[in-house]
């Protein structure tokens, strides 16, 4: 399908831009700048001296066009509630032209099938002239804002009588000069300062665009079309009831049309061929068809007698000479493609009618360019649907087709293998004289194959029978009264459509004499057409709108032409809404040269049905034939309704004359069943006629509905036996039976069950300053299906000349036109580079095509504007919060009722299991590690690796004993550090942080493990240094030589105050000193160690970690893990807080078995360091990170056979654990476990564990105990805070799994945040924990405490009210599974959904950043990663790009379309950021507010920004 297409003819480009400079105006624009109010925004105010008429090149004057009219005044309308809108934010290096296409690319699109897209506007220079008049402002310096706004374009497209409603009043309206008109061209581009809510600070561009955007969404949105649906909690759409006010059809039923009857001639030839034989015969002199040159002059002329013996000799050829040994190749009734240039019809005339003799079916296709020739596979489909094994074509042409560097022709995408015949005289061989085609009478075999292509881009072959190509012949000429021997100019394409029933078919049957003007002829000089009816006196000429319109442009060049012979000029395209301006315009300029007005016939056609109607021409004097002037609101709806009032929303169209003859025509709904219209409604026209396609060659599926349609009366009864044809054109039936059509059903766009015609909405694109920014023939409009409806999307080629202002006014003035007379909002809008988009042979634009690359993300465009929050107005309502009526013990006896149990778990016992001698020497780690240094010195508790898998340095008991005395001596010498002094320990992950942790507490300190500054980042890391040392008033540092040169050195003076850190001293080299003695607690309630962590919110926290909690977790996890003296682990995590800094310091010493460290950071030096380590030593267990795991998948996973060829073998795993504190990353820990099934590793192998600020760790998978599970629940119940478990593949089913066993010790509630009343099982609520190794509490500085007290010790409102729980602050739910624990018991898992502190609070429902973001990533392959949060209640969506800068437009579509369909949500704002922007922790989880600051600070340098409306 093919777009209007109208560009202007490049030899007039040069020297007149355009309709918009059509009288040669210039128009002057000043910009008075203003002084800027803040350093973010600017403004700037333009205004324009009203240009002065003078003659041009192009005067368009005399267009009678209503529409640019129309759409000036409708964006006047907009004045009242103009807003301004934040334009898009691009790096400059995105938009900087290429040297390539600093020049004006060749305006190679011009015309195609249904070229004219454009002709329903005129002037907009003219229309602009009174718009552009000074208004009357105060000076810049004296402004408001509110003028300011007042004055900026209004974008977002609202219906015209939408007020802007702003939060913050209404500025005054400003003076307006005494003539009666608006000012539409001031603009407001850099965006000024607009007032903001109370506690949201502005301080960059991109708040200011984000208030902007949210003033813009705050006006009140046109009612929807219908009514919202209500969220029914389990299905999100509901059919939208109709509104009562829609206008309905109230005429009566149709009578079906007739046409005259179809008369008999006496001479008319019993087939087609028979007329080509008589002519040949007895008329060979006569002229058949002249070609004419690139220049327009003629180039050879073809007589009948020439034609007839050609085509004889093709024939002959064809049947007998094609095979070796003369066997016959071809049999009659097969299929021959027909491929040659537009530039040649001779021998396209005599192919198409040697064919015909020789009874082989001709399928005429066009001239394959490339192997990337847009919609070349479904050309492909139509050949092999057709079952064409032959190709003819001419030489010249052949040479020009794409060769394989073999010289064979290129095999194209999706074709047939094909043997190419060339058929130029010299190749043909003369048939003997007993030789003679056969000449049957015509029947209903088919004739000729014209292809077709659908709205769905398939191409299909329409089979024209031989009875049905004379019929349609006879009745052609019966219609357009066609005499023997007259001349006829043909503009039209020959190889389909009128040009071939035209130009090719009944020109051959009268004998007519036929001028063929070659697209390439009318691109040079675009009068030619004109000048041969001149020259030859031709009776007939047979154009489009886009030829009428260039010969328009050009005929100034022209005095002498007379056009008077003419007796009918056919316009093919006359069925199109804006063709009837062109013929008004065109008759305007050519009466003068002897146009009569009655001569102008257009006419309906389409290739199932070919032609439906035709004007016939007139005699002199005969009233010209009405016009109809009918509703756009009515036309939405299907109904006519005649337009009085507002004739900005009305469609002037012309009638296409009377049905054929011989035919019968009704008009059915075109969806559903077929049945029959009302007088007032639009519907199909269907067709009966012995002149028409009989079916769709191959598919006899798609041919019935098509072909053999019976239509049904309001009962649903058929109105008789005859089957007609559907036409695929929309129109009715008008007073006299003049037929009228409005557009077709491939143009035709359904958007909230209203119908809107694709070509109408060029049209007004183009209404408004047309030709500055955008191409006008390179227009495409089709609708994609979103979240349950269809949504328009306009996407344009921009001139390279055209500067980002320009192109952002012209798409938002297109919104405001389109969205004032269509009542329609658009959901995209994109400008893409010249010459960008996929062409048709005729240099239309492929609609399919388009769709497809916007849809698959590979359409580049340039510019683009969504506009999802206007068009979508089907979301379901926002949830309102009810207020708690139930109270928690009411939902506690209900679940009981109910027969649910209470949602909680516990692990198992932790029981005195070991005899208690040992848990008394236990009691404190400090006397747990030198009861080892006595009773085991020499037994290994850690081993370190470097990235060469090389042992670096080893500790046994006693050495960490004595390593750690010296620390402590050093610590009361150096340090004078009193008891319970807080000493930050500053390491690079290895044994000297845990010699310093043991110093610390033999000398009674408590130490604070912190992440050393990265030293080639210190301006980044420094900083949290600085805010740890601070905020823990630490006392001292312990730390290396190389840190501690680092921390005093001139870098790190550049970022923090180094004059002021506390005591440091350098651990490397100590005096060989024991402390006089080791510090002992008097309670296990003192604090052990402070734990600081940066939360994914980017909060620091501490916590304190008393002695109990340290022996209770170091206890919990030995029994689960099953830790003993002669066990092996493998940790590769970071050692500085949480359960890593557990398993890395603590649990050794404490259970006994020896670690292997491998710190993160070597494996990005030795990708498979971490995975040989645990095969070299065959380890049993392991812990990691998800960074750590994720550097392996990406970095290794496609190395598998290689590393199984080095031996690596990991069958000895038996558990891998990832730690973290969020929601198992499954899609992560499921292809870790394939990738590395084939060295060995079980599935069973890989779990994750879960902690969180309160509780360091409460899951972690042990090594009894049944297998992790896996549930899928319903995301929507999520949003609603309930879980709905469903099946896997379930639509909009998320899949969670087990965060592990629970260890023993610890007890889980799923408690409601807000009631704080137990749950029940299934139900999602807050995880709370009762556990000895809970943390005691925050350290907060200034005692503050008592604000986050209950996190820790806090009690249920209902139910237990005695136990103390800690508040994890992470959403979760407990289910009970068929699976039975090492008890015996049925086993409870827990499953962790998110923490509650990042969930996004939309629309009144809960959701969570990483299922957003998971669908964001999956939207297209270039998005490295993602990251969402909220700013106003503007979703805004960061993308990183891994591909290249000009697939960063394509993203915007995908992430809004994504976002919408699987999470019914509006995304605000689109970032699209290099790789690596989105700031992660050291667990690898996203820090989305340190993202958010980043954003707003504007200090992301993101490549695109688009801020949707």
């Amino acid at each position: 399908m093919q777009t209007p297409v109208e560009p202007p003819p490049p030899a007039y480009d040069a020297h007149a831009p355009g309709p918009s400079n059509a009288s040669g105006s210039t128009h002057v624009s000043a910009h008075t700048q203003a002084p800027p109010p803040s350093s973010s925004s600017r403004y700037r105010d333009r205004r324009s001296r009203r240009p002065h008429r003078s003659g041009g090149t192009r005067d368009d004057r005399y267009r009678s066009d209503i529409h640019t009219e129309t759409v000036q005044a409708a964006l006047a309308k907009h004045k009242e509630e103009k807003m301004a809108l934040p334009m898009p934010t691009k790096r400059r290096s995105t938009y900087v032209q290429s040297p390539v296409m600093n020049c004006t690319p060749p305006d190679s699109s011009s015309g195609s099938e249904n070229e004219s897209a454009l002709l329903r506007q005129s002037s907009v220079g003219a229309d602009l002239e009174a718009l552009d008049t000074p208004s009357l402002l105060q000076p810049p310096s004296l402004q408001s804002p509110d003028s300011w706004i007042n004055h900026s374009v209004q974008g977002s497209s609202t219906s015209s009588s939408a007020s802007s409603t702003l939060s913050h009043g209404e500025g005054k309206p400003q003076p307006q000069p005494s003539q009666e008109c608006v000012c539409v061209c001031v603009t407001v581009f850099v965006v000024p300062p607009t007032p903001h809510p109370p506690g949201v600070p502005v301080n960059s561009r991109v708040s200011t665009k984000i208030q902007q955007l949210l003033n813009t969404l705050k006006r009140p949105k046109r009612p929807p079309l219908s009514e919202f649906f209500m969220d029914d909690q389990e299905e999100i759409v509901e059919v939208p009831q109709p509104d009562p006010n829609t206008p309905r059809p109230e005429g009566r039923p149709i009578i079906p049309v007739k046409g005259e009857p179809l008369g008999v001639v006496s001479n008319w030839p019993p087939a087609l061929q028979a007329a080509l034989v008589r002519w040949g015969a007895t008329q060979g002199k006569s002229p058949a068809l002249t070609a004419l040159d690139i220049t327009g002059k003629p180039l050879y002329t073809l007589t009948y007698g020439k034609l007839w013996s050609r085509s004889v000799k093709l024939a002959y050829t064809l049947l007998n000479k094609l095979g070796p040994k003369n066997e016959q190749v071809l049999k009659p009734g097969d299929r021959v493609a027909l491929v040659y240039p537009n530039s040649d019809p001779g021998m396209f005339l005599v192919a198409f009618y040697g064919c015909l003799l020789a009874e082989v079916i001709p399928v005429p296709i066009e001239v394959p360019l490339s192997r990337k020739d847009a919609g070349s596979s479904q050309v492909g489909f139509l050949l092999g649907s057709c079952s064409v094994s032959l190709a003819l074509t001419s030489e010249i042409c052949l040479k020009g087709l794409p060769k394989m560097p073999t010289g064979e022709i290129l095999q194209f995408k999706g074709w047939p293998r094909l043997k190419w015949v060339v058929t130029d005289s010299k190749y043909l061989t003369k048939p003997g004289k007993d030789w003679q085609p056969h000449i049957p009478t015509a029947n209903t075999d088919p004739a000729y194959i014209e292809y077709k292509a659908s709205k769905e881009g398939t191409v299909m072959g329409v089979a024209v029978s031989k009875v049905a190509m004379l019929t349609h012949c006879q009745a052609l000429t019966q219609a357009c009264n066609y005499c023997e021997g007259e001349t006829l100019v043909n503009v039209l394409d020959f190889k389909k459509d009128m040009g071939l029933w035209h130009g090719v078919l009944t020109s051959v049957m009268n004998r007519i004499h036929t001028i063929s003007v070659p697209y390439a002829v009318m691109k040079a000089c675009p009068l030619s057409w004109v000048q041969r009816v001149h020259i030859h006196k031709a009776r007939v000429a047979l154009v489009k709108c886009r030829d009428l319109h260039w010969a328009m442009m050009a005929h100034r060049e022209q005095r002498d032409t007379s056009l008077e012979s003419l007796h009918m000029l056919i316009v093919a395209d006359g069925a199109n809404p804006w063709s009837v301006s062109s013929c008004d315009a065109f008759l305007n300029v050519f009466q003068i040269h002897g146009l009569k007005p009655e001569v102008i016939c257009p006419c309906a056609t389409s290739p199932e049905a070919m032609t439906v109607a035709i004007r016939r021409p007139g005699m002199p004097g005969t009233p010209l034939p009405a016009r109809a002037i009918l509703s756009m609101g009515g036309l939405s709806h299907g109904v006519i309704r005649v337009n009085a009032e507002d004739k900005n929303s009305a469609l002037t169209v012309q009638d296409v004359g009377h049905v054929m003859p011989g035919a019968l025509m009704c008009i059915v709904k075109p969806e559903g069943p077929p049945q029959l219209c009302k007088t007032d409604e639009i519907g199909e026209i269907v067709v009966n006629s012995r002149a028409g396609g009989n079916m769709y060659y191959g598919l006899p599926g798609v041919t019935k509905n098509t072909f053999e349609v019976i239509p049904v009366n309001t009962l649903g009864a058929p109105i008789g036996e005859i089957p007609f044809v559907r036409s695929g054109l929309l129109g009715f039936v008008g007073p006299g039976s003049l037929i009228f059509v409005v557009g077709k059903n491939e143009g035709l766009l359904m958007v909230s069950g209203r119908r809107h015609n694709a070509d109408d909405l060029v049209a007004t694109a183009l209404a408004v300053e047309p030709v500055k920014t955008v191409y006008r023939g390179r227009i495409a409009v089709f609708s994609v299906a979103v979240f349950y409806d269809e949504r328009i999307v306009v996407v344009a080629e921009q001139r390279p000349d055209a500067s980002e202002e320009d192109s952002f006014q012209w798409m938002s003035r297109v919104l405001q036109a389109i969205d004032s007379i269509h009542q329609v909002g658009l959901y995209s809008l994109a400008l893409v580079p010249a010459n960008t988009l996929p062409k048709t042979h005729l240099g239309g634009i492929h609609i399919f095509e388009t769709k497809q690359n916007f849809l698959d993300g590979n359409l580049h465009p340039c510019n683009i504007l969504m506009c999802p929050h206007t068009c979508v107005t089907n979301l379901p309502k926002p949830r309102q919060k009810q207020p708690v009526g139930v109270g928690p013990a009411s939902i506690m006896v209900g679940n009981l009722v109910a027969g649910k149990r209470i949602a909680q778990a516990a692990g198992r016992d932790l029981g005195m299991i070991e005899d208690q001698d040992l848990v008394r020497k236990h009691q404190f780690l400090s006397e747990a590690l030198q009861w080892r240094a006595q009773t085991d010195p020499d037994h290994c508790l850690y081993v370190l690796l470097n990235a060469k898998g090389l042992v670096v340095s080893t500790a046994t008991c006693v050495q960490l004993h004595k390593r750690a005395e010296k620390i402590a001596a050093a610590l009361t010498e150096k340090g004078s550090v009193n008891t319970g002094n807080n000493v930050v320990l500053l390491y690079p992950p290895g044994i000297d942080l845990i010699a310093s942790f043991y110093g610390c507490l033999y000398a009674g300190c408590v130490p604070v493990t912190v992440r050393p500054p990265h030293p080639q980042n210190l301006a980044a890391t420094l900083p949290t240094v600085r805010m740890i040392i601070d905020v823990s008033k630490a006392a001292c540092i312990l730390t290396t030589q190389n840190l501690m040169r680092i921390l005093r050195s001139k870098e790190a003076a550049a970022t923090v105050n180094i004059k002021t850190w506390p005591t440091i001293i350098d651990t490397d080299d100590l005096p060989r000193r024991r402390p006089p003695m080791i510090y002992k607690p008097p309670t296990a309630e003192m604090i052990a160690y402070l734990d600081f962590s940066v939360s994914t919110t980017g909060m620091l926290t501490g916590v304190k970690i008393s002695h109990a909690a340290v022996s209770a977790l170091c206890r919990s996890i030995k029994l689960q893990c099953e830790l003993y003296s002669s066990r092996q682990i493998a940790i590769c995590l970071d050692p500085y807080c949480g359960l890593g800094f557990v398993l890395w310091c603590l649990a050794s010493v404490y259970s006994g078995h020896q670690s292997i460290l491998i710190p993160p950071l070597e494996l990005e030096s030795c990708l498979p360091l971490w995975l040989s380590t645990l095969s070299q030593y065959r380890i049993r267990d392991t812990f990691c990170s998800y960074s750590v795991m994720e550097l392996c998948t990406k970095g290794i996973g496609t190395q598998t056979e290689i590393l199984k060829a080095r031996g690596l073998n990991l069958s000895c795993v038996r558990s891998c654990v990832v730690i973290a504190e969020e929601r198992p990353r499954l899609a992560l820990t499921m292809s870790f476990s394939k990738l590395f099934k084939d060295l060995g590793l079980s599935p069973r192998a890989v779990s994750t564990a879960f902690g969180s600020r309160v509780n360091l760790a409460i899951c972690m998978q042990g090594t009894t105990g049944p297998d992790t599970s896996t549930v899928y629940v319903d995301m929507k119940s999520l949003r609603h805070d309930r879980v709905r478990l469903v099946e896997r593949g379930a639509p909009q089913s998320l899949p969670l799994m087990e965060s592990g066993k629970i260890l023993p010790g610890v007890r889980v509630i799923i408690v409601n945040p807000e009631t704080r009343g137990p749950l029940g099982d299934s139900h999602l609520g807050e995880i709370w924990i009762n556990s000895p190794h809970s943390a005691s509490g925050y350290y907060a500085i200034y005692g503050e405490e008592s604000l986050q007290a209950d996190h820790f010790n806090t009690k249920l409102s209902f139910g237990d009210p005695t136990t103390l729980w800690a508040r994890t602050g992470y959403l979760g739910f407990v289910k009970r599974t068929e699976l039975l624990d090492a008890a015996g018991d049925r086993h409870d898992a827990l499953f962790v959904v998110g923490s509650l502190d990042e969930t996004l609070e939309l629309r009144g429902l809960r959701y969570h950043p990483i299922d957003i973001e998971t669908s964001v990533s999956r939207a297209h392959r270039s998005i490295a990663e993602s990251a969402v949060f909220t700013w106003t209640n503007l979703l805004v969506v960061v993308a990183e790009l891994s591909g290249s800068e000009q697939d960063a437009l394509d993203l915007v579509p995908l992430v809004t379309n994504v976002v919408l369909e699987e999470h019914h949500l509006i995304v605000g704002v689109v970032v699209i950021v290099d790789p690596g922007v989105i700031p992660i922790n050291s667990r690898g989880e996203k820090q989305r507010m340190h993202l958010r600051d980043s954003f707003l600070a504007d200090q992301l340098d993101p490549i695109y920004v688009a801020y949707n409306m």
